[in-house]
């Protein structure tokens, strides 16, 4: 676990960044695949969509982080909502932010965005997957602490570190990245019977929310409760797997095909 790849001068090139920016080419490479094997040559517009999303992404995930989970802080310390490497982007936020971008994009081409982001939706778990690989370099998203002689360790300099010393963390972030891929597969798999229109895309809703709501017991980075005793994150995960659930099985009583 390294925070920074080198030094120019004063300037440190964090793997924070590196990694973010390797998550949006990778799930923008995937994307392009699977909209080739498609065969409707949406492909051509992947590389503006992977761009525009990952820019919206980004301003999506730190805007969610600081209004819906810690807001108490960045009241105070409103300079700070543009410091990103500190840590502190919520993917929930990125996914609005890329998703909506992406919608405008395929407005504007003539495209139909729910057509498209059935097909292309698994590779937004590549893109997740990585991004978690970068909370793990950069000692945020962390766990909360296990209790035992087992967890990770964080070094000094890390949010995790300041938070909670040399405590051994549950491993959240990993295993979130980790069970992105297999969530991947499973859409991919998915993809190869016939679907309805909206189908995959809601169904990726579904799986990352409830990922989300479960893994939220072992994080350590936010512990308030925001409703009802829940996490923000589970709160939210439990909206829009409720809504990505109805538009599931409504999808799958119309008659057309995606």
């Amino acid at each position: 676990m390294h925070q920074y790849l080198f030094f120019i001068g004063n300037f440190p090139i964090r793997m924070y960044g590196l990694m973010l920016c390797t998550a949006i080419f990778m799930a923008t490479g995937t994307a392009y695949f699977l909209a080739y094997k498609d065969g409707r040559g949406w492909e051509k517009y992947l590389p503006d969509i992977g761009i525009y999303g990952g820019f919206a992404g980004i301003i999506g995930a730190r805007l969610w982080d600081v209004f819906f989970f810690d807001w108490a802080y960045y009241s105070d310390h409103l300079s700070e909502i543009f410091f990103v490497w500190q840590g502190g982007m919520a993917i929930q936020g990125g996914i609005v932010g890329g998703i909506l971008a992406g919608a405008l994009y395929c407005r504007a081409h003539k495209i139909n965005w729910i057509d498209m982001l059935d097909v292309i939706s698994p590779a937004l778990f590549i893109g997740q997957s990585i991004g978690r690989m970068a909370n793990l370099l950069n000692g945020d998203a962390f766990g909360a602490p296990t209790g035992g002689d087992f967890g990770i360790l964080y070094p000094v300099g890390t949010l995790a570190r300041s938070t909670y010393g040399n405590a051994p963390l549950w491993p959240a972030e990993v295993w979130e990245g980790q069970i992105d891929v297999i969530l991947f597969a499973l859409l991919i798999i998915f993809q190869s019977r016939p679907y309805k229109r909206g189908q995959c895309c809601f169904l990726y809703v579904m799986l990352y929310s409830a990922l989300r709501f479960f893994l939220e017991f072992l994080r350590g980075d936010y512990v308030e409760p925001f409703l009802f005793g829940l996490k923000s994150a589970q709160a939210t995960s439990l909206i829009f797997f409720f809504i990505a659930l109805i538009g599931f099985i409504g999808s799958g009583l119309r008659k057309t095909q995606a």
